[in-house]
């Protein structure tokens, strides 16, 4: 187990603060959780390699793409759509392969926006350039896909769109019949009926 060593410079600790002290001091081998104590104010990331957790790895680049500059909770959500697809078997059954399904050109190269997520396959590279958003979605992506944290926070949901679109897939029609579930951050979510 790993040991914290930690010179706090007010004796007036919040039980929050405590209790992110021990979550942080208690990360698995898999991966390193970094605490940065200066002043009291604390920094908490993760980081895993890529190579040894590529499920994980989609699934970062998921958030990041789709919810970077939302809220926490939106961030988790987005996360809950990608597993429920993958429980659903409308849909691909891993991580990786629900983030990477689109559409094919007759040489098997994605075409350009026929992705379900749009990110996939707009022609940019998928190098995150912002650290601390890129740091927060992989926190985020660990922490649902290995301890289920906020898992089910979209009661199901399997769409969703930001709030400044309208697709043609959220009203019912033929062959269709989806339910709106509600509003995270800058999205809005919905479920098979």
């Amino acid at each position: 187990m790993k040991k914290l060593a930690i010179n706090f410079l007010s004796s007036t600790l919040s039980l929050a603060t405590l209790m992110l002290l021990a979550f942080a001091t208690m990360s698995k081998a898999e991966a390193e959780t970094f605490v940065d104590v200066d002043n009291l104010n604390i920094t908490h990331s993760l980081s895993f390699r890529a190579t040894d957790f590529p499920q994980v790895q989609c699934m970062a680049l998921n958030v990041y793409y789709e919810a970077r500059s939302s809220n926490l909770a939106d961030q988790y959500a987005v996360a809950d759509v990608v597993l429920n697809r993958v429980e659903d078997t409308r849909y691909p059954n891993t991580i990786c392969d629900v983030v990477k399904e689109g559409q094919k050109d007759a040489n098997g190269n994605m075409k350009r926006n026929k992705c379900q997520f749009s990110w996939y396959c707009d022609g940019k590279h998928d190098r995150p350039q912002d650290e601390d958003s890129w740091k927060r979605a992989q926190s985020v992506a660990w922490d649902i896909v290995k301890w289920n944290t906020f898992r089910g926070i979209t009661e199901g949901s399997t769409h969703y769109h930001t709030t400044y679109v309208n697709p043609r897939w959220n009203k019912s029609r033929k062959g269709w019949s989806i339910t709106r579930v509600g509003r995270i951050g800058a999205h809005i979510y919905y479920r098979w009926n």
